[in-house]
């Protein structure tokens, strides 16, 4: 897994966590409703604003959901 997928898949890993949907993420972190999704299955890039509004509405670092993409991209590696 490249770590795109990751930061996607630590991002869904979150907010299932707090069993938030991804329309609930994106209207917490006032994006549009289908950019969670798509940033989760890794079809579209998020913008560094956009990670920022999604981390924050997950209640967490940017620093951290990045540190835990790594750690899937790494995972997957091995």
């Amino acid at each position: 897994m490249n770590r795109s997928e990751a930061l996607g898949l630590a991002i869904r890993e979150a907010r299932t966590r707090l069993n938030l949907s991804q329309e609930k993420l994106a209207e917490a972190a006032k994006l549009h409703r289908n950019v969670v999704g798509l940033i989760e299955r890794n079809v579209a890039s998020p913008t560094v604003a956009s990670l920022f509004a999604i981390a924050d509405a997950l209640g967490m670092r940017l620093s951290d959901l990045v540190a835990r993409a790594e750690e899937l991209a790494v995972s997957s590696a091995s």
